[in-house]
């Protein structure tokens, strides 16, 4: 028995109901999170690897599922892009924006159609990951360069007709 006349360590009723509202508590919450982690739709983006170098195997994926079919000029944009921000990769994994810019339009990408995003931060650091993106239609091929690999995405043009917000030409 305690000062207070009751027993330690005894599940007493009103410790019983605590404890099963708070399990309750827990138990609504993880549920919550798990509903809510499950509403976001995955991106349809495709990462391209670095090139395997020396005598290593190249990696061997799975089978990947069919994406939604792209128009011609867009397909041709996709795999003009990827080329170029690939090769750019290859010589440094840190292009400067005026180069990625002028290897996409000696690749034939018109200079009007082609958006690149900074490559140095105000305060004159690197950038963690640089996009580039070319008007093909109606839609944006946007690459994005980081850590020595390069992922490709089409998207929609913007009501600006532009790939990117605010001014990046």
């Amino acid at each position: 028995m305690t000062r207070s006349g009751t027993t330690l360590g005894r599940n007493t009723p009103e410790r019983l109901k605590t404890h099963r509202r708070r399990s309750v508590m827990v138990l609504a919450c993880v549920a919550a999170a798990m509903a809510l982690a499950s509403c976001t739709p995955p991106a349809q983006t495709t990462q391209t690897a670095p090139e395997p170098t020396g005598s290593e195997p190249p990696a061997i994926s799975g089978t990947a599922s069919p994406g939604p079919t792209l128009a011609p000029e867009v397909s041709a944009a996709t795999k003009t892009v990827e080329a170029t921000l690939k090769k750019i990769v290859a010589a440094t994994s840190k292009p400067e924006r005026e180069a990625v810019r002028s290897a996409l339009v000696a690749a034939g990408i018109p200079a009007s159609n082609v958006e690149v995003s900074v490559s140095r931060t105000p305060t004159g650091l690197d950038v963690d990951a640089m996009e580039a993106a070319a008007l093909a239609g109606s839609s944006c091929v946007v690459g994005q360069i980081r850590d020595g690999g390069v992922v490709m995405t089409v998207l929609p043009v913007l009501a600006s007709g532009k790939c990117f917000v605010g001014d990046v030409r």
